[in-house]
This record gives structure tokens, C-alpha cells and sequence, in this order.
């Protein structure tokens, strides 16, 4: 299941935002800082019309849709990383995430108390990365005196000592872990650690609801400083999101639409997220169920049975394969049969996004 760590500086909409995405969490969300005293976990569905769409065509029992599990920590302060405020305590709980969620304050509100006085998005991304970064050097810092003494003579550690000097001169500069170039064997050796710097980035821009359909001003300044980073980032409004989970299923899109947007934030960051990581999804339909699979882009036929059980893999023969679109238009998997649509792929298949996949396999 991918997981995403949500960070920011305290009021600037992070625990709306996770109680918004995660409808049934419990934590809380008040105009004081540092409200969110125990890291919060909630897993969502990822909204996927076409599992609708599969289902009906297979007459499916189910729907089994991927997910999403959403890590919510305290606002992180300056100085977080020597144990101010409360966010220190809970950065070993986003270690193992996939992704980080920079959650960037982009709106004016004198109700709202910023912890810094005033809205200046450059300021407080730079605050929240440098406190990452210092905590991932102390990270490191704990490790690369013991690995330099154990690595006397042994290859495969004298690697990790390599990788882990590469790392501290980069964060010593200020700059991410991202930037820093490792290979295969590097990356192996310090993949405990779960730097946070490293990990994949998403800046979400959190506006009020006027601004939510073009931006704003703050908006572009976060997007410079994105591109730097080969970031994301995406427009939500976390009040937006409080007030969707409200409104039934049937008049969101009318809600949205008179806001001038397509989708919500769950699927903007969603969406944004898999195309950060190289996400891609598959199908798996009948009458007992439709299901969605995450796979990574690239993965040939085995190892996305794989995903399902390993059994899969190891036995697996080959992949009965129709593309959704082509499924969809002749509206059954016989009709699809009937015009060559359904395809026999092998060990060499690189399953495609929205691939309808039937495994064979021997146990």
C-alpha cells in the first residue's frame, strides 16, 4: 500500500486536510498550535471511476479499489530537529512513508494565527526543509562512525561509508539527500535510514476557496521553488475539503465545478503522487470481484501477478491482457475476444496502465 507522510508548519491546514481526506480520522484541528499531539494514520481509497465501469460489464459481486495511507504528524517548528515544539517526537513515524506531503500555507486569514506572524511560503518551506534535513544528518551521524570502523576491510560497508559521506556533504550545504546521485549498491546500503530528504516531494498549496481554481501569487512563488526540486505540486483547499465531506456523492461535482475546478484534493494529490513515483494501475475483473493493483511503471507481467501473491510470479505462464478503453467499447471481454482484442502475453509483457490482466499461472 503506498503511504504519505504529511508536514508543515503548525496552522497552515494540515490536520483539516487529513481529517478532510480521511473522513472517519479523528484527529484534531483548532486554531492553536501543535493541536495534533499523536501522529494520526488513515487509509482512503484511491477514487477510480473505470472500477465502476469493469464492474458493471462483469456483473462483479465487489469493488476492491487500492489505497492510500495518509501519516499526519504535529507541525513541525524551527529547531524540530533539536526538539522544539512537538514535531521531532513523531519524524520517525513518516521514516518508512513513499512520499512526503508538504502541506505550504498560500492564504491570508487575520483569524487564522500564523506561527511565524505572516504568510511567506518561501520562508516556511525552507524552515520545514532544513529542519528535515538536520534530522536526517543526525541520522546519519549515528551511523557513520560505527559503519567507518566496521568497514575495515569489508566491501560491501565500506559502499554504505561511501554513500553516507556523499549524503553529508550535500545536507551540510542544506540541500536535499534527492540531489545527491547513488547507485544501485549505495542506495541498498542506506535504504534503513529512511532519510526523509530523500523521498519523493509534493508541495500542497493550501488556498482559500476563491483562489482554488487559478492560484494565487504564493501559488507561483512555491511552483519556482519546486521546479528547482523536481517537485509536484497541487492546489487544494483544506476547507474545501472539510465542507465536500458534507455534501453527498451525487452533488460534488456540481460543488466543485461551481468553484472552478474538475476534482477534489484527494484526487489531485492522488493523481499527483502517482505520477511522482511512476505509479501505474491494473485490473483484475470477474463476477466475484473488480479490483485495482498499484505497480510500479516498467514491471513486466510477473511481477505485477506478484503483486496479487507470489505464487503468481514464481508459477506464472502467461497474462490474458485487454486495454480498458478496448474492453469498455465492446462491453464484454467475449465481444473484446471476438475482435482480437485480448492478447497472450509472456514473461516480457510491460504491463501498461489500465491493463485488464487474467494470470495463468501453475501452483
Amino acid at each position: 500500500m503506498l503511504r504519505a507522510g504529511i508536514v508543515g508548519l503548525p496552522n497552515v491546514g494540515k490536520s483539516t486536510l487529513f481529517n478532510a481526506l480521511v473522513a472517519n480520522a479523528k484527529a484534531q484541528a483548532a486554531n492553536f498550535p501543535f493541536c495534533t499531539i499523536e501522529p494520526n494514520v488513515g487509509v482512503v481509497s484511491v477514487p477510480d471511476e473505470r472500477l465502476q465501469v469493469l464492474a458493471k460489464i462483469s456483473s462483479s459481486a465487489e469493488i476492491v479499489p487500492t489505497r492510500v495511507e495518509f501519516v499526519d504528524i504535529a507541525g513541525l517548528v524551527k529547531g524540530a530537529s533539536q526538539g522544539e515544539g512537538l514535531g521531532n517526537q513523531f519524524l520517525a513515524n513518516i521514516r518508512e512513508v513513499d512520499a512526503i506531503v508538504h502541506v505550504v500555507r498560500c492564504f491570508d486569514d487575520d483569524d487564522i494565527i500564523h506561527v511565524s506572524g505572516s504568510v511567506d511560503p518561501a520562508r516556511d518551506i525552507e524552515v520545514i526543509n532544513l529542519e528535515l534535513a538536520l534530522a536526517d544528518l543526525g541520522q546519519i551521524e549515528k551511523r557513520i562512525d560505527r559503519a567507518r570502523k566496521q568497514a575495515r576491510g569489508n566491501k560491501d560497508l565500506q559502499v554504505e561509508v561511501d554513500a553516507l559521506e556523499k549524503l553529508t556533504a550535500v545536507l551540510n550545504e542544506g540541500k536535499p539527500a534527492r540531489q545527491v546521485s547513488l547507485n544501485e549498491d549505495e542506495e541498498a546500503a542506506i535504504k534503513a535510514l529512511g532519510l526523509l530528504t530523500r523521498k519523493p516531494i509534493i508541495y500542497a498549496t493550501n488556498v482559500s476557496e476563491d483562489d482554488l481554481a487559478t492560484g494565487n501569487a504564493w501559488v507561483e512563488e512555491v511552483r519556482t521553488i519546486a521546479a528547482a526540486e523536481n517537485a509536484q505540486v497541487v492546489i487544494i483547499s483544506a476547507q474545501v475539503e472539510s465542507e465536500l465531506v458534507d455534501i453527498p456523492e451525487v452533488d460534488r461535482a456540481d460543488f466543485l465545478e461551481s468553484l472552478g475546478v474538475q476534482e477534489g484534493g484527494l484526487k489531485s494529490l492522488i493523481r499527483a503522487t502517482y505520477e511522482l513515483l511512476g505509479l501505474r494501475t491494473y485490473f483484475t475483473t470477474g463476477p466475484k470481484e473488480t479490483r485495482a493493483w498499484t505497480i510500479h511503471a516498467g514491471m513486466l507481467a510477473p511481477q505485477a501477478a506478484g503483486v496479487i501473491h507470489t505464487d503468481f510470479e514464481r508459477g506464472f505462464i502467461r497474462a490474458e491482457t485487454v486495454a480498458y478503453k478496448d474492453l469498455t467499447t465492446t462491453g464484454s471481454m467475449s465481444a473484446a475476444k471476438e475482435k482480437g482484442l485480448v492478447r497472450s502475453e509472456g514473461k516480457e509483457y510491460v504491463v501498461q496502465e489500465g491493463d485488464v490482466l487474467l494470470f495463468r499461472f501453475n501452483v
